[in-house]
């Protein structure tokens, strides 16, 4: 996997940078404020070409989506975008992809599988079902993570072990279920059936989760990953010690 030019692994998100809350953005389409990071950033190219900036690092002015892959379609269906565009952009010299929410999509993935990878360069990843049961019970993730396709034994095991080691016996909290596949998981970080995965590093879960979140917003899954999965509930755990 190719590793993005000029990529620190830290800071990488403006809630790190600041040390607090990211700043707000108003999304075009609905008016409603979110964090900047929950949404999605817009770009215009030189020749006025709309493009997904994932990152959002495109000098110039940018326009931020807050909606789902779903409305984003509906919306340009009722041609609804363009206007919300024209408006953002202040000008109506735009030429908007018809796959653009393909285009989001893709790039939301992108970046999330480059941030997954830094983390394995970095030797924050911990991979290996044995590993990750280690440090599970011994109460350290920061946040587990399961393939798509992982199968509800083995990721039912690794989920209780953390349970004990967070001391959460039958609360049924376990990890995150990434959209990714084991395949698509092996190919992102170099790695041979990569089935499940853990941080112990509670920067680099926030790191992971800040992408994963949008992702998963964007494509109307789990629209709050911090709050349903191991990164929480770990940030809570580590937080009263």
């Amino acid at each position: 996997m190719r590793t993005p030019n000029n990529e620190s692994l830290t800071p990488t998100t403006e809630r790190e940078r600041t040390g607090g809350k990211s700043p707000e953005r108003k999304c075009i389409l609905t008016g409603r404020h979110g964090e900047r990071d929950e949404l999605v950033r817009l770009a215009v190219s030189p020749d006025g070409l709309v493009l997904p900036d994932p990152r959002a690092r495109a000098p110039g002015r940018g326009a931020w989506l807050g909606v789902t892959r779903a409305d984003l379609e509906t919306a340009m269906e009722k041609g609804k975008l363009k206007g919300a565009l024209a408006r953002a952009f202040k000008t109506g010299a735009l030429t908007v992809p018809e796959d653009l929410p393909a285009q989001i999509e893709t790039a939301l993935l992108r970046t999330l599988t480059d941030r997954l990878g830094l983390e394995m360069r970095s030797g924050k990843l911990i991979l290996g079902s044995e590993r990750i049961a280690e440090h599970a019970r011994g109460g350290v993730l920061a946040a587990l993570y399961h393939a798509a396709d992982a199968s509800e034994g083995g990721a039912a095991k690794l989920d209780q072990a953390w349970r004990v080691g967070m001391d959460r016996e039958g609360s049924g909290e376990g990890g995150t279920r990434l959209p990714l596949d084991r395949a698509a998981l092996s190919v992102a970080l170099g790695r041979d059936n990569v089935v499940h995965m853990a941080l112990a590093d509670h920067a680099a879960a926030e790191r992971v989760d800040q992408p994963l979140a949008r992702l998963l917003h964007y494509r109307n899954a789990s629209a709050d990953v911090s709050e349903t999965g191991a990164v929480q509930a770990a940030a809570d755990q580590f937080a009263t010690k």
